[in-house]
């Protein structure tokens, strides 16, 4: 895993973001109830952060949709879409049915996120962010017709096995969160809403 920068702001890349602000949609596949290995006191709170954070970082790229079964939450600006059930792969499969362009699929628990990293993340092309598991944290989709529900462990080789994708190593977006060993270990790069639930009840 790389080294995750310690500044959010300063390694944005403006012409990065101009080439990409209105062309990909951002999918963010979000339930409240995923985190389940975090105590349960703060579980709650630490979804709604983490995806305000991610949210923000992806409104600086492009349109976000929120897919969720829990549309309050979805912070302004970004647009909700009913999760139909059924998992992960479902739910990105639903939000991605009507979009035709260039998506990203961005999870929720990426609190380190930053414009510039979903910028780098675009401009791969067909490719994935791998978690330190094998599992999947994000997709770059220049075609959405190529995404099959591959999540899961190992979801990573499926999606490598399913279709030529490239394998990015965007250290804002491999940082996922789903231990408070996590959030400590994150806590120099995280953004603004998870940064202060951490400080509460640090």
């Amino acid at each position: 895993m790389g080294d995750v920068r310690a500044r959010r702001d300063g390694d944005v890349d403006e012409r990065g973001l101009s080439r990409f602000r209105s062309v990909p949609t951002i999918v963010v596949p979000y339930r409240g109830d995923a985190k389940r290995r975090l105590p349960a006191e703060i579980r709650a709170a630490a979804a709604v952060a983490m995806l305000g954070d991610v949210v923000e970082a992806a409104l600086e790229v492009g349109t976000v949709v929120v897919v969720t079964d829990d549309p309050a939450v979805v912070p302004p600006g970004a647009e909700a879409r009913r999760d139909p059930g059924g998992g992960l792969g479902a739910a990105v499969a639903a939000a991605l049915a009507p979009v035709t362009e260039h998506t990203l699929v961005v999870n929720a628990d990426l609190p380190a996120a930053t414009p510039a990293a979903i910028c780098a993340l675009a401009a791969a092309g067909l490719a994935l962010v791998e978690a330190a598991d094998g599992t999947t944290n994000a997709l770059s989709l220049p075609d959405p017709t190529l995404f099959e529900p591959l999540y899961g462990p190992g979801s990573a080789a499926r999606f490598r096995a399913h279709a030529p994708f490239a394998t990015v190593d965007v250290p804002q977006l491999v940082s996922d969160v789903d231990t408070v060993a996590d959030l400590e270990r994150l806590a120099p790069v995280l953004g603004p809403r998870t940064r202060a639930l951490v400080a509460v009840h640090a």
